[in-house]
């Protein structure tokens, strides 16, 4: 076959974001050549081309693209030639599997930290040759588009499982971003008594009840008062309200990137006294995504209805510009749709 060519969105530098032509490589042994259809644009993609990420887990020049879907378009030899022309999800983080943390099934922490659309290539592109151990078929009834949701349900799903939800919980959501809105309605595995989502945009609220929250504020949440407090704001200011929403006793998970350097006001003494839990979590492990696949495959999720804006890659200024700042109307996942799907 011909190798894919076509338009790549690369950030060079800080605040430098163009379209070059790219070629994608032909996949080796055990790999398979992915075209992306769907590609998610989420903040930390922000961060990315404003230059405020963790120089540690990003590398420029770099392709965009760390949520996506796609279509195998060609196999490597000793990988499996069912999957040609599937459509497919691909695991991002590139764990080695033999480290420390990989053989505890840590993957997210791997000592030899390598992630598409943050150190290597990622899916903006005309095409990515992965591993073929990360490749995960989507059901045929499943949108190839809903696809590109896994990676950010992953790691909310990721979180969850770490500061384990316990069934009758009054959970308490701050942000009202993708990441919030999955938190909203992954947490509703556990069988919480009542879900409230803190954000800042009224028009949020529609997406809100999507997402299966019982209630939406725009105003300071009640005091010590939830059992389980997410954190999907990205910012300082989050990480203070969910501390002092959490009740004696409760749980705070934080799953938002302030910026690097950024650093919260947290009074110690009343984390120790108030027997808080306060718990980061890093991206996904290769447990969780494969989890998140197979609730999307068997219809328990359907992320799908948060995707509120769509765009061809020859309109990726205006949608960086909906993604800062909106456009008054409500907005959940700003999507890219590529090659054959690409809005004409």
């Amino acid at each position: 076959m011909t190798a894919p060519h076509g338009p790549a969105l690369v950030v060079r530098g800080p605040h430098d974001l163009v379209v070059e032509q790219r070629t994608a490589p032909a996949p080796g042994p055990g790999q398979l050549l992915v075209t992306p259809s769907h590609v998610g644009l989420c903040g930390t993609d922000l961060e990315i081309i404003d230059g405020d990420l963790d120089p540690a887990y990003v590398s420029l020049p770099l392709v965009l693209g760390h949520e996506w879907s796609g279509r195998v378009a060609a196999v490597g030899a000793n990988a499996d030639d069912s999957l040609a022309g599937a459509p497919v999800v691909v695991e991002g983080v590139l764990a080695c599997g033999v480290c420390r943390e990989c053989r505890r099934g840590a993957t997210n922490l791997c000592t030899d930290y390598d992630e598409l659309g943050f150190t290597t290539d990622g899916a903006l592109g005309p095409g990515v040759v992965v591993p073929a151990h990360l490749v995960h078929r989507l059901a045929a009834d499943v949108p190839v588009e809903a696809g590109a949701l896994v990676e950010p349900a992953a790691v909310v799903l990721r979180g969850l499982r770490e500061i384990r939800p316990v069934p009758g919980d009054r959970v308490l959501v701050i942000g009202d971003g993708t990441v919030a809105l999955l938190a909203a309605m992954l947490v509703r595995l556990w069988s919480p008594a009542h879900v409230t989502i803190a954000g800042r945009r009224a028009e949020q609220s529609e997406l809100a009840h999507t997402s299966h929250a019982d209630a939406f504020t725009t105003g300071d949440p009640e005091r010590a008062a939830y059992d389980l407090v997410v954190e999907a704001a990205g910012s300082t200011a989050a990480v203070e309200t969910a501390v002092q929403a959490v009740r004696r006793g409760g749980r705070v998970l934080v799953l938002g990137i302030a910026g690097h350097g950024q650093t919260a006001r947290i009074p110690v003494d009343d984390l120790v006294n108030n027997d808080i839990t306060l718990r980061g979590s890093f991206s996904y492990t290769a447990a969780s995504w494969a989890e998140v696949v197979r609730l999307l495959n068997s219809g328990t999720i359907d992320p799908l209805p948060l995707v509120t804006h769509r765009f061809g890659l020859d309109a990726f200024e205006e949608a960086i510009k909906i993604l800062r700042a909106g456009d008054g109307s409500p907005r959940g996942k700003v999507m890219f749709v590529l090659g054959e799907d690409a809005p004409r």
